[in-house]
């Protein structure tokens, strides 16, 4: 049985976020045993689900597994699978769908590992147990989002003193009030986790923008932030573990 992987990413203009797909490719397809590896964009910038799918098509192949790259359950998954299976009708390459990046135990432990990490690299010496989170995620009216969210929030919880999350935009609470939050607790040390698959505007400029004034506002020390989710080793792990789910029932 012949397979390929097709990964379908949201979309973005920031070149970073191209050249984590093109890695997160080349690594998945150094582990498995897939013809080939690729990525396309539900909009903002080609190669669209089309483009994906016609190259897909030329490759030597029986299964196309295809891998909603999105950390949320909710409208922009189901708007690409919609798209996506419009084009089985038309082939007799067999199309497999993942579930999304949300609700899995990788995931959480992708993002222990993100704050594992930054406490190393800044010598930070207080116990995990001791240490506050706040993660930041984008915020969706999809209700789905938030589940998948405090998903994470409650598999981790018993790992550290504190933790809370809050939104860039659109939902509630929002950047300011989740720093609020965080001053109450009086935390020793405070990570932020940025939950955002990658390094684009929203991680760049537009966290920032909010982040930035509400720290300075605030009485808190001892804050650290994470990296984005972005091409962790976990991350691999967790694209092909959903791949293998599909796979192994089909």
């Amino acid at each position: 049985m012949k397979r390929g992987l097709l990964l379908i990413d949201r979309g973005s203009r920031e070149r970073e976020a191209t050249e984590e797909l093109e890695k997160i490719c080349k690594e998945i397809k150094a582990k498995k045993e897939y013809v080939f590896t690729d990525f396309c964009f539900l909009e903002v910038e080609p190669p669209y689900i089309e483009d994906g799918i016609e190259k897909s098509l030329k490759q030597d192949i029986d299964v196309l597994t295809i891998v909603p790259y999105f950390l949320y359950p909710g409208k922009k998954v189901k708007i690409a699978v919609t798209e996506v299976m419009k084009f089985q009708k038309n082939t007799n390459v067999k199309f497999v769908v993942t579930k999304p990046m949300s609700m899995h135990k990788t995931l959480c432990d992708l993002v222990r590992n993100r704050i594992t990490n930054t406490l190393k690299e800044n010598s930070v010496s207080t116990a995990e147990k001791d240490v506050d989170v706040l993660i930041i995620g984008h915020g969706s009216k999809d209700p789905n989002a938030q589940r998948s969210l405090d998903y994470v929030l409650d598999e981790l919880k018993g790992d550290y003193r504190n933790i809370n999350r809050c939104w860039l935009e659109i939902e509630q609470p929002d950047i300011f009030d989740g720093i609020k939050t965080c001053e109450k607790n009086n935390p020793k040390v405070l990570v932020i986790v940025f939950y955002f698959l990658h390094e684009g505007a929203h991680v760049k400029t537009d966290i920032n923008n909010d982040l930035l004034p509400a720290l300075e506002k605030s009485k808190l020390e001892n804050v650290f932030i994470t990296k984005h989710l972005g091409t962790d080793e976990k991350m691999i792990d967790l694209i092909i573990e959903r791949a293998e789910e599909v796979e192994d029932a089909n």
